[in-house]
């Protein structure tokens, strides 16, 4: 069970990889973002390709992690209830409420379409919120934060999709 979580939530941590070899190639967003960074081909070409994508996908990994306790509802019963007397040891009536709610309940919201919503309401009120008073500060333009934004909002309506569909109990 856990493990096909854990599984899942590495296969998700590629997604914002993906993406951003999409969105950031030359004929979609690439050439827009690299005049409004100022990023240039031989700065590009000078980049340790390597390190970038490894972190990035580290940090996509521990996004994942966390993403999965905003579409995934039950594992907040579990945290509700786990530190209850009994329940490691599956005794007690803490245990016997966790085993009813999810036997009647497990599969609720447990879909693609739930865990993209988490993953847009996400996007809209923590992210881009984020990324513009950050680009204020560092006098990026509308461009930057649209193109930005919409990156990190489609990759988290894509992580959050997968995995909200795919997790186990």
């Amino acid at each position: 069970m856990q493990s096909m979580n854990l599984l899942v939530i590495f296969l998700v941590s590629f997604i914002p990889l993906i993406i951003g070899f999409v969105w950031y190639n030359p004929k979609v967003f690439g050439t827009i973002w690299m005049n409004e960074t100022g990023m240039t081909e031989k700065k590009a070409k000078e980049a340790n390709l390597f390190m970038i994508f490894g972190i990035t996908f580290f940090m996509s990994f521990l996004f994942a992690l966390t993403l999965q306790f905003s579409v995934v509802h039950q594992f907040h019963i579990f945290s509700i209830l786990k530190d209850e007397v009994g329940f490691a040891e599956k005794t007690g009536d803490a245990y016997a409420d966790f085993t009813y709610f999810m036997t009647k309940y497990k599969l609720n919201f447990i879909s693609f379409k739930h865990g993209a919503f988490h993953g847009l309401i996400a996007s809209i009120f923590t992210y881009l919120p984020i990324i513009t008073i950050n680009s204020l500060f560092e006098k990026k333009s509308i461009k930057y934060i649209l193109i930005t934004f919409g990156y990190w909002a489609l990759s988290s309506i894509l992580m959050g999709g997968f995995i909200c569909q795919f997790t186990k109990f």
